[in-house]
């Protein structure tokens, strides 16, 4: 598997794309034209440090069309078919190309191998891999024998590797990323985000430093399948709101022992 980022290079990147995005958060406060401040920005008139905490602060306040102006595409090769089923249905500012299984002949396909498969029950890998290896050499007598690649390729397992070209805005693929980069997520595309993530670290440390694991901005993990809190990255909402409801339930109670008002006791006011 790979993930190569096909655009912006390092000095695209530190030329214009915080200097694009600073503008967008600007142009929100400020009475300046889009250009002027644009320029300003580009000429180094604005320290990065400053645009950087500007942009934090309005991403960080859920702002987050100002990151929608940047695009970063890339070369993702060698990847399942498993992988990408889940990859195109982010759609929302992402766009895909894949190879074609209809266009394209593969007289060798390439498959991929799950770690738990293979190195899992002997016996069972075997099953395995002679299935997946039946299946292909299967298409390949059905294209020699003159069935259409688009018909032949219907006995391809989801083990099938592919190719695609995807290019995202930075919003995008923040989304994406907190939700792949997860602990809970697939481990196939989970690691394809980790590459993405290098990738973007590569140009721009910056805008890298965004993708993450969703529960690393909120605070808290929202997945139903880690309230046994097996993932340590953060607490559990459960977890914290029950704390809140505790601190919230004691601070009541104290009150209600110094006669406050609001307090389960009397409520300190004059007859």
């Amino acid at each position: 598997m790979t993930a190569a980022l096909l655009f912006p290079d390092r000095e695209i990147a530190e030329r214009y794309y915080v200097p694009l995005v600073y503008t967008a958060c600007r142009t929100c406060y400020s009475e300046l034209e889009p250009q002027e401040i644009f320029r300003r920005a580009a000429a180094g008139e604005v320290s990065p440090a400053a645009m950087q905490r500007l942009i934090a602060n309005v991403v960080g306040s859920g702002h987050g069309s100002t990151i929608e102006h940047i695009v970063f595409t890339f070369a993702i090769s060698g990847v399942s078919r498993t992988l990408s089923h889940q990859l195109v249905r982010h759609r929302a500012g992402v766009a895909f190309d894949q190879q074609s299984q209809r266009y394209v002949k593969f007289k060798d396909a390439a498959t991929m191998l799950p770690a738990t498969i293979a190195e899992g029950d002997p016996a069972l890998r075997e099953r395995f891999e002679d299935q997946v290896d039946g299946a292909l050499e299967l298409y390949g007598d059905l294209v020699d024998a003159g069935v259409p690649g688009e018909d032949a390729r219907f006995v391809f397992p989801n083990a099938t590797r592919t190719n695609l070209v995807m290019t995202a805005n930075l919003r995008a693929l923040i989304h994406m990323s907190g939700l792949r980069l997860c602990t809970m997520a697939q481990w196939e595309i989970r690691r394809l985000f980790q590459l993405i993530r290098h990738e973007v670290f590569g140009v721009s440390p910056f805008l890298g430093s965004f993708l993450a694991p969703k529960c690393v901005p909120l605070g808290y993990c929202d997945e139903f399948n880690n309230r046994d809190g097996h993932c340590p990255i953060r607490p559990h909402r459960d977890e914290v709101l029950g704390a809140w409801a505790a601190q919230r339930a004691a601070a009541k109670a104290a009150g209600a022992e110094r006669g406050e008002p609001g307090g389960s006791g009397e409520s300190g006011e004059a007859d």
